[in-house]
């Protein structure tokens, strides 16, 4: 009972992502190192005190807690697999503190600025510039994450009812509505497309399934073009998405429902930038603030 059994687990029982798997796998491979090196013990009969040392270190290397935390999470859940087979009787995390977490507020471009990029911005009138206009349309409209983006196809699209169907983490699926704007916008770039290959809505100027790094490249480069924020990735629109949302008077539980959250704890981070908005706004506009 180790790594590959749990691997093998998270793939096939919890269904979890290929890069989920990867992520832990990477993990899981450096603790047992770790633990062969300076305890001479395998990753299974690993103690707390094993677990410990190897945090140490890593912050004595400049690893960000949120880093440790992850990691954290990882054995967390292989302890957990151990415990379930009755290769363990307690998980060895109860008693491994880790470090603080500083809270870093979701970081978000303001409403003006993305109206002024998706209504008053040019896209190119080719093929690439009415792709690259949907990718950030369907970004900003929907809150998906790029995952769900890349994996997106024709078929998931309803334009009869005005909405969408993505493949969310842990293979859940959720329904999204979408504007009848962009409902017809997804209409008019199909037959743009530069495929018959394959059944993902968004690819690349030779007919294959887009990628992550290109994603990105097009996000960045547009997103510079109406903000200095140092963040502007793909998960900086979803952040966008769900902070208008809040702040035009949307429920939280509904705001949940369309990112995909699966508690609502995820969800209430961007409380707090529409309280520092609120704050803002009190700042400039009482007289006694």
């Amino acid at each position: 009972m180790g790594i590959d059994e749990f691997l093998n687990y998270i793939a096939k029982e919890k269904r979890y992502s290929p890069h989920t798997i990867k992520g832990y796998k990477t993990d899981l491979i450096e603790f047992s190192d770790y633990s062969h090196r300076y305890f001479d013990v395998s990753v299974q009969h690993a103690n707390h005190k094993v677990v410990r040392s190897w945090f140490a270190q890593m912050m004595e290397d400049g690893f960000q807690p949120s880093t440790i935390h992850r990691k954290s999470s990882t054995l967390k859940s292989f302890f957990k697999f151990l415990m379930v087979n009755r290769f363990l009787e307690k998980s060895p995390m109860d008693l491994v503190p880790l470090p603080k977490l500083k809270k870093n507020l979701p970081k978000f471009v303001d409403e003006k600025s993305l109206n002024v990029l998706l209504n008053e911005l040019e896209f190119p009138n080719n093929y690439e510039g009415k792709r690259d206009k949907l990718i950030m349309d369907l970004f900003y409209q929907t809150g998906i994450r790029q995952s769900e983006l890349i994996e997106l196809t024709i078929n998931d699209v309803d334009f009869s009812q005005q909405q969408i169907k993505v493949l969310g983490k842990r293979n859940k699926e959720r329904i999204i509505p979408i504007s009848s704007e962009l409902n017809e916008t997804i209409n008019e770039f199909v037959t743009y497309r530069k495929t018959d290959s394959v059944l993902n809505l968004i690819v690349t100027v030779s007919g294959k399934k887009i990628y992550p790094k290109l994603v990105y490249k097009i996000v960045n480069k547009y997103l510079s073009k109406v903000t200095t924020l140092s963040q502007r990735s793909p998960h900086v629109l979803r952040h966008s998405f769900a902070t208008h949302m809040l702040n035009n008077g949307a429920e939280l539980n509904s705001i949940k429902e369309l990112l995909g959250h699966v508690n609502l704890s995820a969800t209430q981070v961007y409380t707090h930038n529409s309280m520092e908005k609120i704050k803002t706004i009190y700042k400039q506009a009482h007289p006694r603030a």
